[in-house]
């Protein structure tokens, strides 16, 4: 239906001027073929869009109104084609068999040949170079759509790889504190079995419990302990308390204050989660906010207890060291939405807070979603880029490569669009004057020295003279030009009779 609309559009005008009258005998057959020709354009354009240009181009030496849809093909050529070398090799053929047709065969005037090559650079070049422009845009769209899926994915792999590093994690400390409970369960089992006061069927039932639990802690080493890795900085002292922790914050020269009610009993999990909460961000403290003071509050509040833990702002730049990920909010959001709570971090009063709260009974992890998390270079708190998981330091990757280059072909083809038609037009005005300029000049003191009645074999005119203009009497007059930039117009009209010079006049412009 487009190829439809597009063809009666263009047609109108063909059709019109082959319908009106004068009309020719000739009229009926050369508005069928043109119209056929334009309907062959038309429907090989979307495969063949040069192809279809040059038979446009082609159809202008049967119809003039052809004119109306150079511009048209054009425009789609460049947006349909795939490269530039083919549509320049076509427009140099175009011009150069114009160029050898009308100033060699049809002997047309260096005016009417400007005009000619006018047409083809305004009315094909520029409509090509403006679709090629907007092909590329459409390309850029489409670059930047994959690019965005592209750091979408990168983005759910970083925090699919962090939530499994937890896990893994969290599988780790469960095999040492569940391994070492089962060795303590074993040790007792075996003393039961060697007990002399023992019934001989309780100290057989005994061995067998106690081959069980070996088993069953081989069983967990197997299964969990492939998962362990060995990294110091992540090893938890065994049973080591929040206030333990905090000590040893402060002989490292931190300034943390702790505000943990006497009576507080944590179960083991809950116990787990909050003391990686409050070693994380104590860890993150002082890099990032060397030397302000930090406050950690663990309060029970009905069936949930609450974490936080706040430093004021920095009182000197962050400590050098590796490029933030943002993994560390990731890590622990997904250890406390294991346990079924829910995680809140993010700039305060210049400084940083960090607030958890977690169920005393664990039930069940809470849904998948991140939440919010603080703004990129958050005062005194942790490096984000606003996107969990995503690494700001990593070097770009190949979809922001293909971007760059998008964005970079786009700038390009639009300075060519709009430049290329002006350094075209300067260079076809530098040919064109020479031509309309050779052999035709007359210049004012030249024109002063005629007089009227002198025989016109002595007054020395140029050899050439220029194109009349529009509507200039026919006959018994000659014109020349004064070799005014960039056209050459016609400058002097010199009439002869009998001859001699009659009389000259000046042309006004």
């Amino acid at each position: 239906m487009g190829d439809l609309l597009l063809w009666a559009a263009l047609a109108a005008p063909i059709g019109y001027a082959g319908i009106t009258p004068p009309r020719p005998p000739s009229a009926v057959f050369l508005l069928v073929a043109s119209l056929a020709l334009l309907a062959l354009a038309v429907g090989t354009g979307r495969r063949l869009p040069l192809t279809a240009l040059v038979a446009v181009v082609l159809g202008s030496l049967l119809d003039g109104n052809f004119v109306f849809a150079i511009p048209v093909f054009s425009y789609l050529a460049g947006r349909r084609g795939a490269g530039t070398a083919r549509a320049a090799g076509v427009f140099g053929a175009i011009a150069a068999a114009g160029t050898g047709l009308n100033l060699g065969l049809l002997g047309t005037g260096p005016a009417t040949w400007y005009l000619l090559a006018s047409v083809l650079l305004f009315g094909g070049v520029f409509p090509w170079l403006l679709g090629r422009h907007r092909r590329q845009q459409r390309a850029l769209a489409a670059t930047e759509r994959r690019h965005a899926e592209a750091v979408d994915r990168e983005r759910r792999s970083a925090v699919d790889r962090i939530r499994l590093r937890e896990r893994a994690r969290i599988a780790q400390e469960m095999h040492d504190s569940l391994g070492h409970d089962l060795s303590l369960i074993a040790l007792r089992t075996a003393a039961l079995e060697v007990s002399a006061d023992l019934a001989p069927a309780h100290r057989a039932a005994a061995g067998e419990l106690r081959a069980s639990v070996a088993a069953a802690t081989e069983r967990l080493h197997d299964i969990i302990g492939v998962l362990r890795e060995e990294r110091a900085s992540d090893v938890r002292p065994p049973d080591e308390t929040v206030a333990e922790l905090v000590e040893g914050a402060r002989d490292a020269g931190m300034t943390v204050e702790l505000r943990v009610p006497a009576d507080l009993d944590l179960p083991p999990m809950v116990a787990h989660a909050a003391h990686r909460v409050i070693r994380e961000a104590l860890t993150n403290a002082a890099r990032y906010a060397p030397g302000a003071p930090v406050t950690v509050t663990l309060a029970r509040a009905g069936d949930r207890v609450d974490v936080r833990v706040v430093n004021a702002p920095a009182a000197a730049p962050p400590l050098p060291g590796p490029p933030a990920h943002g993994s560390g909010l990731l890590a622990l959001r997904e250890r406390v939405r294991l346990t079924g709570g829910v995680l809140d971090a993010g700039p305060r009063d210049g400084g940083f807070a960090v607030r958890v709260w977690l169920p005393l009974v664990p039930d069940g992890p809470a849904g998948e979603d991140d939440g919010p998390l603080p703004a990129p270079d958050a005062p005194g708190g942790w490096p984000l880029d606003g996107r969990p998981g995503l690494a700001t330091a990593d070097p770009p990757g190949e979809s922001e490569r293909r971007l760059r280059d998008a964005r970079r072909r786009v700038r390009r083809s639009l300075l060519i669009a709009f430049g290329a038609p002006v350094t075209l037009g300067l260079v076809l005005s530098l040919v064109y004057y020479p031509l309309a300029t050779a052999g035709a000049v007359l210049d004012r003191p030249g024109y002063e020295r005629l007089r009227v009645g002198d025989p016109r074999a002595a007054l020395g005119l140029p050899r050439r003279q220029a194109e009349p203009p529009d509507g200039a009497p026919a006959g018994g007059c000659e014109y020349y030009t004064d070799g005014n930039f960039p056209f050459a117009e016609p400058s002097w009209r010199l009439c002869f009779a009998d001859g001699r010079l009659a009389s000259k006049e000046r042309i006004a412009r």
